[in-house]
């Protein structure tokens, strides 16, 4: 997508508007990469303030911000695999087996933060419908996030 942008660039008057241009909408992914991450932020947050049994014990923005990393990263990397796993019952459900899905992704979560030595015992989700609930406040945010893009 960038090459077009650029070889107008060489050509025209204005090739140092188009270049630059050209870098910007290049760099839609990082801005695409805060989003999320501020998304998780205050969904976690969210979270940790409703839901009874869903308890961040170092609730510093700056271990929310790793944190928040950190669930973009399993999203990133393990919802693809889930969801072509679970794809039959994702369907035989009507989507509604996504939640099963950010339910796993979500119970992993304290499990990785817990191989990390300043965030053990960051997180604790007590109880299943802490853990459902915890769920579908971040599937919402993350939801509207992506209609957001």
């Amino acid at each position: 997508m960038i090459l077009p942008y650029v070889v107008f660039a060489t050509r025209g008057p204005l090739m140092g508007a188009a270049f630059l241009y050209a870098i910007l909408d290049g760099m839609h992914w990082l801005a695409r990469l805060v989003l999320i991450i501020c998304g998780n932020l205050v969904a976690l947050w969210l979270a940790n303030r409703y839901v009874a049994g869903f308890v961040l014990n170092q609730p510093y923005w700056v271990n929310l911000v790793i944190i928040a990393l950190i669930l973009a990263v399993l999203n990133f990397l393990l919802k693809p695999i889930l969801t072509l796993i679970l794809g039959p019952v994702i369907v035989l459900t009507l989507g509604l087996g996504l939640i099963i899905v950010n339910a796993l992704i979500l119970w992993l979560l304290p499990v990785v933060l817990n191989q990390i030595d300043f965030l053990r015992g960051s997180i604790m989700i007590q109880t299943i419908p802490a853990l459902f609930w915890a769920t579908l406040i971040v599937s919402a945010i993350n939801l509207l996030i992506h209609f957001a893009e």
